[in-house]
């Protein structure tokens, strides 16, 4: 089974393709998605769907695992990755895939065992679990990485 593990947002997006197979965990694919601010929220909300949807034609995930979203001071930013949020989960759904969500401490407990880990933390249990990380990989396709080890530990997703 497939995984598409997503770092939601509109400013920069991570994106990952995770598969289990008996040796751990597979990257097919891992990206940082960043949009253009100078451009109208709603075309970003667009180029992020449309390549969203190339990857689920091109890797056919039967899964989407996504990180949930963390209120902060920022009323409209979080209005904005909410709005991203359903956008992503609507394609997915489209596509008949399970949809699966998860907070950001279960994500660090997952990766590193530990709720409060720091970023670097995160980072450096990625690389550990998964070795087909792309050297300049950016912290938000580590995020989405993180969010598709977590759905695969916690849904036993291929075993």
């Amino acid at each position: 089974m497939k995984v598409l593990a997503i770092d939601p947002g509109y400013d920069r997006v991570g994106l990952a393709i995770l598969e289990k197979i008996t040796t751990g965990e597979i990257l097919h694919h891992s990206e940082c998605l960043e949009t253009d601010r100078s451009t109208d929220f709603n075309d970003r909300i667009l180029d992020i769907g449309n390549r969203i949807e190339n990857l689920i034609n091109l890797h056919q995930p039967d899964t989407l695992a996504i990180e949930t979203l963390f209120f902060n001071k920022n009323i409209k930013t979080a209005i904005g990755v909410a709005e991203a949020r359903g956008m992503i989960i609507y394609l997915a759904k489209k596509y008949n895939c399970t949809v699966f969500e998860f907070g950001p401490q279960e994500i660090k407990i997952a990766t590193t065992g530990y709720g409060k880990s720091d970023k670097k933390a995160v980072i450096d249990m990625v690389k550990r679990l998964v070795k087909n990380v792309p050297t300049n990989a950016m912290d938000d396709e580590y995020d989405a990485i993180a969010v598709g080890i977590t759905c695969i530990a916690h849904k036993g997703i291929g075993r």
